[in-house]
């Protein structure tokens, strides 16, 4: 009968470790399947689709499932992934993948092709509308791979493999994170699981939604630094901390509500460094989520990279509020905090430095009496020189900082800054896309 029929091919499909993955990352019993006995050649489709909730928060995701023909991409299993995107992008709601698969089956040929490129055509339709997320959580070479790394987020267990090269070169999840393709490497599959759940909590269902709210909570008493000292507390989701070590980017909770951070540490920005910033950056403004971005940083080191970091601020139409803690100089403070970046809302710690070019430079220009001291005292001749001339006070008079707020006050006024904010709209100019 084909009820006996139907059972036994549920209980078999239920006994996959894909399976077991997709049903562990959703709320229990919310799991509902997509395409449950769609057949590949004589077996199941290599992959396990549907959808369901996360938190209470509606999401699609995938597995593809290793127990079935190592999880082979094939004809069939584009079909299921396919029918996934378009619900996803029809319905408006996140879609998370995860990767565990030997590579495609080869047998179908330019079938099989034919299917990738479909599949990679549609991770791009979705690609601004609404958030993705992929968790490798074994291999991913080849086509696999150029899909997963499409995602807006990366998740990767530290024996996982992702790379273009099928042969696996360079893949490993340290390597994968240095070159700025990992946002997080995780111990193992159930951490990669616990990392997509808590993620998932803080991104917009689309494009046209906000962010979930959260209880508001007041900032850990011991914060390391600034921004810990700022966000609600416990809400600081740390994102690709082994790419660009002059940057650190995050997703945190602020009064509640979700924003983007962007610290800078007090050096210039190197590539990798700008080029995370830049990508996080177009993130927030295609999801509407506010960017508060906390300056001291002396330049940049590369100009191409500069041209795109101070791009992604200047096109970004989100909400955007700069906060000066230490030097912003130059073009780091035309991209971050100045014009360039376009703030809604600059605002100033009392001892902050802004200067069209590094303090020693400036005080050699500007007051060269005053720089006529020993070696080692011209140091502290250029730092007396900018407290006195290029101070975020002198700045404030000009019109260029928008408030000057201690460590104290920060919190209460990113907090009015944002609710101000909340309703803010710009026209843009009808266009395709800036070509930068």
């Amino acid at each position: 009968m084909d009820i006996d029929r139907i059972q036994a091919a549920k209980a078999e499909i239920a006994a996959t470790s894909a399976y077991q993955t997709v049903t562990g990352f959703f709320d229990d019993g919310s799991f509902c399947e997509i395409d449950a006995f769609a057949k590949s050649g004589e077996g199941f489709a290599e992959v396990v689709a549907g959808f369901g909730t996360v938190e209470g928060l509606p999401v699609y995701a995938f597995a593809q499932n290793s127990d079935v023909c190592g999880g082979a991409m094939s004809k069939a299993q584009a079909a299921k992934l396919k029918k996934l995107y378009k619900l996803a992008l029809k319905t408006g709601a996140p879609v998370v993948g995860f990767y565990d698969s030997v590579g495609g089956r080869l047998n179908q040929g330019t079938e099989l092709l034919a299917g990738c490129g479909e599949v990679i055509n549609l991770t791009s339709k979705l690609s601004g509308a609404v958030p993705q997320v992929s968790v490798i959580t074994g291999t991913c070479l080849g086509t696999n791979a150029l899909a997963a790394v499409s995602a807006d987020f990366v998740i990767m267990t530290e024996d996982a493999k992702l790379s273009l090269d099928v042969t696996g070169k360079d893949a490993d999840a340290d390597c994968n994170a240095a070159s700025g393709n990992a946002s997080f490497v995780v111990k193992d599959a159930a951490s990669a699981v616990k990392q997509a759940k808590e993620l998932v909590c803080y991104l917009p269902s689309n494009n046209l939604n906000m962010a979930p709210e959260g209880f508001e909570e007041q900032p850990a008493p011991q914060g390391s630094c600034i921004v810990s000292k700022v966000v609600d507390g416990g809400s600081k989701l740390r994102i690709a901390d082994k790419f660009g070590d002059n940057a650190r980017i995050r997703l945190a909770r602020l009064g509640g509500s979700v924003i983007g951070v962007v610290r800078t540490v007090g050096k210039p920005l190197d590539d990798k460094s700008a080029e995370k910033i830049a990508k996080f950056v177009r993130f927030c403004d295609a999801f509407s989520l506010p960017v508060i971005t906390f300056a001291d940083c002396g330049g940049f080191e590369n100009l191409r990279t500069a041209r795109q970091l101070t791009s992604a601020y200047a096109e970004a139409t989100t909400v955007k509020i700069s906060v000066v803690v230490g030097k912003a100089i130059g073009s780091a403070y035309v991209a971050l905090a100045g014009t360039g970046a376009n703030a809604d809302i600059v605002y100033a710690f009392p001892n902050a430095v802004i200067s069209p070019v590094n303090v020693e430079a400036a005080a050699l220009i500007m007051a060269p009496e005053q720089m006529k001291v020993p070696a080692d005292k011209q140091t502290e001749a250029a730092e007396k020189f900018a407290q006195e001339n290029l101070s975020a006070f002198n700045a404030a008079q000009n019109g260029y900082v928008d408030g000057i707020v201690d460590e104290a006050e920060l919190r209460d006024a990113l907090i009015a800054a944002l609710d101000m904010l909340a309703g803010k709209r710009v026209p843009t100019v009808a266009k395709k896309h800036s070509t930068v």
